[in-house]
């Protein structure tokens, strides 16, 4: 998960000076994060982040945006955590940053979306709406077969929400849920790089797409080398499969055979996996690759007629299924 750190900590640095794009992006990290809790009667907020630098961005919006003081918990690694977790807490105030970002409607209940004054927003505010996502709960994979970018989500109606933002910046994502876990998920390659652009990873971007075009590289040389071999095996098994039937053809038809053909008949045996076009280099004088396949032919079929007029086995008789399928 090393590119999601080296992302996570270059969005952890955007700056940013328009206040409604610092809401929008606090609301989606809380959202996002934790969310809402109650404790001895009254609500507490707390978002859960993996990324030290994200959860100072966060405490220092909570108090220069909204003016309320946050307590910082350091959850160490340990256990089936493999990293720390640093957890952001609203006790005092709760309530008040509550319904300031969003998190609680006028009738006081909680928002399971997003909230509506983010959903409303202009460009600007739903790119810091899915930057705040990311920094919450947000990953993504190397470059390759399975590449994607992925936010966890507390609830199907925050997927949503999710998704519909994305669509308004242009880009595809998909909800899907996952082993009782709500995601979205952005899987083609161009999506993604227009988002991380969108939220401002443009340096991780960068190296990104720097180890996708490597991966796309490799993958093609991969492919050629596999196409080749499989080309070199098979061209080797039918000089294989041609051997065996111009040994037959010898045997049905004896000395009755045209010296050219017959030339053309030993060089394959002699030289029994060469290409054809190796064989015709062996002639003499040396012959084209078409020649020598036209010659090679010719005595099969005259081999094969003969078999027929003779009704005997043809010079297919001895191969085996395998060879056959050649």
């Amino acid at each position: 998960m090393a590119l999601t750190g080296e992302v996570k900590e270059e969005l952890a640095r955007v700056h940013v000076d328009k206040v409604a794009c610092r809401k929008a992006e606090v609301a989606a990290t809380l959202r996002f994060s934790g969310g809402l809790h109650i404790i001895s009667g009254r609500i507490v907020i707390e978002a859960e982040l993996d990324c030290e630098t994200a959860s100072q961005r966060l405490r220092d919006a909570i108090l220069e945006v909204y003016g309320h003081q946050s307590d910082l918990i350091v959850v160490s690694a340990g256990g089936i955590r493999r990293n720390a977790r640093y957890v952001v807490r609203v006790v005092r105030d709760g309530e008040t940053l509550a319904r300031q970002t969003g998190l609680l409607d006028v009738r006081g209940r909680p928002v399971r979306g997003l909230p509506p004054q983010v959903v409303a927003g202009g460009r600007e505010e739903i790119e810091a709406a899915w930057r705040g996502a990311f920094l919450a709960h947000g990953s993504l994979t190397e470059p390759g077969r399975s590449t994607a970018l992925e936010v966890t989500c507390p609830g199907a109606e925050a997927a949503m929400a999710l998704v519909g933002a994305a669509r308004r910046l242009g880009i595809s994502a998909k909800s899907r849920e996952v082993r009782g876990v709500d995601r979205v998920v952005i899987r083609e390659g161009d999506a993604i790089a227009q988002l991380l652009r969108a939220m401002g990873a443009r340096t991780s971007l960068q190296a990104w797409q720097e180890r996708r075009a490597t991966r796309e590289v490799r993958g093609t040389a991969n492919r050629l080398a596999n196409f080749d071999d499989a080309n070199l095996r098979r061209s080797a098994r039918a000089a294989v499969a041609a051997s065996a039937r111009v040994e037959r053809a010898f045997e049905i038809l004896g000395e009755d055979v045209p010296e050219h053909l017959r030339e053309a008949g030993e060089l394959r045996l002699a030289h029994r996996e060469a290409s054809l076009e190796e064989l015709g280099q062996q002639a003499n004088p040396p012959l084209t690759k078409d020649a020598i396949a036209g010659r090679i032919r010719r005595l099969l079929s005259t081999a094969d007629r003969h078999a027929s007029e003779l009704g005997i086995p043809d010079t297919e008789e001895s191969l085996s299924p395998e060879l056959l399928d050649e």
